[in-house]
């Protein structure tokens, strides 16, 4: 099946294909605590306390994903990005419009 694109003003863009939705995520390591802070033009925002050393940061976004969408931590993937800030995350068995009601 394709994939369908959702493209909305001031919202995360979120790519569907069967079974799982990808969407962009900008981290930001070493954080206080580990919440979601909103919308980074087309990404989600989140605040980590991990550092970015050893796949910790990852490792936590996980989790963090996994708890906030009600999913399994193996149903979590870190599709791009594992050095960096920004990554493409996908989730399985979820909608977008699960990913929509994280950040309002």
């Amino acid at each position: 099946m394709p994939e369908r694109e959702s493209h909305k003003t001031g919202r995360v863009r979120v790519v569907s294909s069967p079974g799982a939705v990808r969407f962009a995520v900008r981290v930001q390591p070493r954080a206080a605590r580990t919440e979601l802070v909103g919308v980074h033009g087309d990404a989600l925002k989140i605040r980590v306390t991990a550092p970015p050393v050893e796949g910790a940061a990852n490792a936590e976004l996980v989790a963090f994903l996994a708890k906030q969408l009600g999913v399994p931590k193996s149903a979590v993937h870190v599709r791009r990005g594992a050095r960096g800030r920004d990554k493409l995350v996908e989730v399985e068995g979820i909608s977008e419009d699960q990913v929509h009601a994280l950040y309002g």
